[in-house]
């Protein structure tokens, strides 16, 4: 079995050497690749991932899902890992994934049954071989210097390894894009990818104001969003109530407290600015 790693960057100098360094176990010694789609960084991110052995290309930016994609066309590796710029492989997950992938005659990896997705995704080979094919990784998100466990933030899995051909990222989300499959997936019950997401509070601000944004144009393009207090103050309060409180956000301190504060914000922001902007384009003000 080999491996192609994909990644998608942008000015990413401060994480793309200790992502690129966690998957050296996975691809060293002619077990696989590095393929890194970077939208013309500005910065040592491609120096630094030629540097680690990456094939770099440079393209335009085409939407978080569309890049992605790009990135898994360019591999050519039985398998894809698709990581993120800010992602780790922790060692245990390499380790077990190398030892799993060096026994040809059971299940690539250990795992834990998922329920198969019921989606048909439009160019994706099917597989009809009982055992899983595509795998959910657990992810750990550090926040302010704090590993997150609780409020939803953790295992936080995520469908990231798959054999080529058989997942796409899904294009008409402008944010918070998926993979998808038709193959038989499962968990892996070993290891983690190790987020390093937010190291400043006004970074994660920034993000979360970005990202609202996006999901805002999101919903306006599927129909006109009116002014609602429900959607502009009580889902951000239910939000909040229930991420702290109810899935035990509180146990994660003064950082879990400041998580689950502004992740409500973003809720509240992402209704509003759907409003604003269908008002705006209506009224045929500029965007």
């Amino acid at each position: 079995m080999t491996l192609s790693v994909v990644v998608i960057t942008y000015n990413e100098e401060a994480n793309i050497g200790r992502t690129l360094e966690s998957v050296k176990p996975l691809v060293g010694d002619g077990k696989g690749e590095i393929i890194v789609v970077d939208s013309g960084s500005t910065d040592r991110t491609v120096e630094i991932a030629r540097s680690h052995g990456a094939k770099v290309f440079v393209e335009e930016w085409k939407g978080y899902a569309a890049q992605k994609n790009s990135a898994i066309e360019k591999a050519t590796g039985d398998w894809i890992l698709s990581l993120d710029a800010d992602e780790e492989v922790s060692a245990d997950l390499a380790a077990h994934i190398n030892r799993s992938a060096a026994d040809d005659h059971r299940s690539p990896f250990e795992w834990n049954i998922a329920p198969a997705l019921d989606v048909e995704y439009e160019n994706l080979r099917t597989d009809l071989r009982p055992l899983p094919q595509a795998f959910w990784i657990a992810r750990k998100n550090y926040f302010l210097g704090r590993w997150i466990e609780h409020g939803g933030y953790f295992p936080d899995q995520k469908l990231r390894l798959f054999p080529r051909g058989s997942a796409r990222f899904d294009e008409n989300r402008a944010v918070h894009e998926d993979a998808h499959t038709n193959r038989r997936t499962a968990v892996v019950k070993v290891g983690a990818l190790l987020h390093h997401s937010y190291p400043t509070l006004s970074e994660y601000i920034d993000h979360m104001n970005r990202y609202s944004s996006l999901a805002a144009e999101m919903m306006v393009a599927t129909g006109r969003v009116r002014f609602n207090v429900i959607n502009i103050v009580v889902r951000p309060l239910a939000a909040f109530v229930y991420n702290y409180l109810f899935r035990l956000g509180f146990l994660d301190g003064g950082e879990g407290l400041l998580l689950h504060l502004y992740h409500a914000a973003y809720v509240s922001w992402k209704y509003a600015k759907a409003w604003d902007l269908g008002r705006r384009s209506s009224s045929g003000d500029p965007a």
